[in-house]
């Protein structure tokens, strides 16, 4: 996962409606503890840029990653739960937030 892109969108169950092109920037990724990765990540969206490293953990259906955040504190973010599977090229989950939530997915893309 080091030198990836997720490049894709999110939907707002709130609303129904679909956001703008998300980026989450994956530049490093390191094993802390047990089933606990660091993302050293940066996550784009509009005007935003924002680097933060994300403790997350990554549990295995088959031979497939689905990353698994709960009440996850993001600086500058909020709080946040998901769950995202990644398979090949393409990602998609569920997301909430402190009053919303929704989907997201896209695809992977390799920076190296």
């Amino acid at each position: 996962m080091s030198g990836v892109m997720l490049i894709g969108h999110s939907a707002n169950l709130k609303d129904e409606s679909v956001g703008g092109e998300e980026k989450y920037v994956i530049e490093k990724v390191s094993k802390l503890q047990g089933d606990t990765w660091l993302f050293h990540a940066r996550i784009q969206y509009g005007s935003h840029d924002i680097p933060v490293p994300l403790p997350v953990t990554i549990k295995w259906a088959g031979d497939t990653p689905v990353i698994t955040i709960t009440d996850l504190t993001i600086p500058g973010l909020g709080t946040y739960t998901a769950r995202v599977l990644l398979y090949q090229d393409q990602y998609a989950g569920t997301w909430s937030g402190k009053d919303h939530g929704g989907q997201l997915f896209g695809k992977i893309v390799r920076q190296r």
